[in-house]
């Protein structure tokens, strides 16, 4: 980019936040310096409300958050938090979700974001293995899918989560909800229509900011969504493959503070 845009949106894990769960405090100035100069800064991620307050601890110069995978959009504007939009699905369409992956997989395990409050736990099959200390309870798949949720992760003991992705992708309809790939042990199914571009949407739309005024940064496929919507994209150098083929620039790693590199260029720019 030549200059700076209106709107930065950047994930956090795997692009801003480094492999060891810590954000530089040169990412942090430069993302300071950033704000400071009029430019709009919004976190979006997979990452669910529950964990609220780690989000806004790695990003906390971020004046919006678009959360799990674009399902729910908070405005941190104000000193307290207000939910600007959020959208669940039934428990029942991603039960009939799973039915047909596992038509084509084989049994599979499965693990609900079901409750929105800070600090909330995950509900989860047993044997489910969960990378993160966050809490989860296990419940029994009927009992997790009884009512609405904000999206589930679905994992395989047989399949890699990529092979999963492609197998879903042909035999889940977009109508029923949408499959998507975090980087995680498995992937993630969300309400139909959702994704980190409409949640991105329910921000601009509300600052009246065109889409060809942001820059979004991002690592892995669920990301692919906005860098196709955004009017510039930069892939980290550790992104999926899938990303960078639709990325219009590919920074520095995520370890390497990619991001902020790209934007302290673009400052240093402007100050010429």
């Amino acid at each position: 980019m030549r200059g700076l845009p209106k709107l930065v949106a950047t994930d956090l894990d795997g692009t801003l936040v480094r492999d060891d769960g810590t954000v530089s405090d040169y990412t942090r100035t430069v993302l300071d310096k950033v704000r400071e100069a009029g430019v709009t800064l919004v976190g979006v991620t997979g990452r669910g409300p529950r964990i609220l307050p780690l989000c806004r601890a790695d990003l906390d110069a971020a004046q919006y958050l678009v959360l799990a995978q674009g399902g729910y959009v908070v405005d941190l504007t104000d000193e307290s938090v207000m939910v600007m939009g959020e959208t669940w699905v039934e428990g029942a369409v991603i039960a009939e979700a799973v039915r047909l992956l596992e038509q084509e997989c084989g049994p599979l395990l499965v693990m609900v974001e079901a409750d929105a409050a800070p600090g909330a736990p995950l509900w989860g099959e047993p044997g489910y293995r969960w990378p993160y200390p966050e809490p989860c309870v296990e419940r029994p798949r009927e009992e997790a899918l009884k009512g609405p949720v904000l999206k589930a992760f679905i994992s395989s003991t047989t399949l890699t989560p990529y092979e999963l992705l492609i197998v879903a992708r042909r035999v889940i309809p977009e109508s029923l909800c949408v499959v998507t790939y975090a980087g995680l042990h498995g992937i993630e199914l969300c309400p139909p229509g959702v994704n980190k571009a409409t949640g991105l949407a329910v921000v601009t739309e509300s600052l009246g900011v065109d889409p060809a005024d942001v820059l979004v940064f991002g690592d892995m496929p669920n990301d692919v969504p906005m860098f196709t919507w955004a009017g510039h994209s930069v892939a980290v150098a550790n992104a999926h493959p899938e990303l960078r083929a639709v990325a219009d620039e590919v920074t520095l790693s995520n370890n390497e503070d990619g991001v902020a590199v790209y934007l302290d260029r673009i400052l240093a720019t402007q100050q010429r």
